[in-house]
This record gives structure tokens, C-alpha cells and sequence, in this order.
């Protein structure tokens, strides 16, 4: 069955949005992807909860599928949780891979996300916006821009405007950690991806011991959608680094 891979997708998501890797990678690996708390089958979690909340959410996602070392990859909002439990519990995780993953935000992305996570909890929810963000004007007949509008259309609004606030405030909860983290950590995103940055991967890359980055070219922030060929690749070749022995 191979090690298990525990996949979390990112904000107004669900599982079925990792399907090309769940696909790709289960002839190698026991892979697990999940609902975060408020989408898909998943119940929500408290309202007022922040990134650490959702963190200690998949501790005991991991306790209830009596895992004890994982394989953990997040995609956006999920690539903060995955950062998250490998900076808190390094014990539990033998690699981590962020995908489209943000990291200290600028003062004016910064306050355009929390202006964004305000509107979503006063109920007023732009799903064209943040479809423009994720593909662009030229891809919106691709498979991958209809799936993920579907699955943004679905979205439980309480779960969505949670997971959001959490998402506006948490870029720089874990990232002083990297230094400590020293399981194989990638880093990946697209070139064009105008919010999860190749710089902010590039950073955390340098920060993390054993950190590296890989850039997808001409994709913006659904690369594991829009390009599955070349995700899947790189996150067979991140499954392949030699992890640290465990006490």
C-alpha cells in the first residue's frame, strides 16, 4: 500500500479537487485526501477559529486514521495547515509539500485579503474574482476552471467565510518555523500566480534546511488541475527524498 499521503485542498475546495494526484500517485502510496472543516462532507469547525484551529482539526484527522508519520501536502489555505503541522509536530510528518502556498504577505496584498475575508463574512461572496485570480481571462473553458467553479458554487458559505479569515490571517503564523522544519519541503507554484508567489516559495525554500522550489511555467494557481502531468511529477520526485530517521 505504500506510506500514507494525506492531501488537503485549499479554500472553498474540496477533496475531489486533488483527484489527477490521488490518481496518479495511488499505485505507489496510501493516499488520503480530505474535506477541511465547512466543505464538502466535512463539518465546520468553530466560527471563530484561525489557522492553529484548523491545525490541531488535522492532528486529529491523523490520530482518528491511526496514522503516526505522514506524507502531508496542502494547496493554498491546505498548504498553510500542512506548514502548520510540520512546524508544530515535526514528529508526525515525513515530508511536507506546499503547493501555491502564501508567506508574508505585503502590506497591500495583505490588507486586500482581509477586505476580501470581511466581505465573505458580511455574506457577500465574489465567486467570479477569485476564478479570475486562479486561471485568468484565457483558461475559462478549461475542465479545471468549470470543476473548480462548480466546487466554488457548492461551498458551504459559514464554512467558506471561517476558512477564509483564517486563510487572510495566517500567512505568518508558522513562518518563522521554517528553520526548524527539517523533514524534504517543497515548495511549488506557478509563475503567473499573482497571490501564492514565486517569491514567497522561493523564500520559504531558503528558510526551510531542506527546502526547495519548483515553478510550474505559464500556470497560475490551480497547477494541480491545470498542469497534473507536471505536479504529478514533481510530487513523485518529492516522495522519492530520502526522509530523516525517526527516534
Amino acid at each position: 500500500m505504500g506510506e500514507p499521503l494525506l492531501l488537503i485542498h485549499g479554500v472553498g475546495m474540496r477533496l475531489e479537487a486533488w483527484g489527477p494526484q490521488i490518481a496518479a500517485l495511488s499505485d505507489t502510496h496510501r493516499v488520503i485526501a480530505v474535506d477541511m472543516p465547512g466543505h464538502g462532507g466535512s463539518e465546520r469547525i468553530a466560527s471563530n477559529a484561525r489557522l492553529d484551529g484548523f491545525v490541531a482539526w488535522l492532528s486529529v484527522v491523523i490520530d482518528d486514521l491511526g496514522l503516526d508519520v505522514v506524507n502531508v501536502a496542502g494547496h493554498s489555505m491546505g498548504a498553510l495547515i500542512a506548514g502548520g503541522i510540520a512546524a508544530t509536530q515535526p514528529q508526525r510528518v515525513r515530508r511536507v509539500a506546499l503547493l501555491n502556498g502564501v508567506y508574508r504577505r505585503s502590506p497591500d496584498a495583505r490588507a486586500a485579503v482581509r477586505a476580501r475575508a470581511a466581505e465573505i463574512l458580511d455574506g457577500q461572496i465574489d465567486y467570479d474574482g477569485p476564478l479570475l485570480r486562479w486561471f485568468g481571462e484565457d483558461n475559462q473553458h478549461s475542465e479545471a476552471y468549470r470543476l473548480t467553479r462548480r466546487w466554488l458554487l457548492d461551498v458551504d458559505p459559514k464554512g467558506y467565510a471561517t476558512a477564509y479569515s483564517a486563510f487572510a490571517e495566517g500567512d505568518a503564523l508558522y513562518a518563522d518555523w521554517w528553520p526548524s522544519v527539517r523533514c524534504p519541503a517543497l515548495f511549488l507554484t506557478g509563475t503567473d500566480d499573482p497571490n501564492s508567489t514565486p517569491a514567497m516559495a522561493m523564500a520559504m525554500a531558503d528558510a526551510a534546511p531542506h527546502g526547495y522550489f519548483r515553478l510550474i511555467e505559464n500556470e497560475r494557481h490551480m497547477v494541480n488541475l491545470a498542469a497534473p502531468a507536471a505536479v504529478n511529477a514533481i510530487m513523485r520526485e518529492w516522495l522519492s527524498r530520502e526522509a530523516p530517521e525517526r527516534s
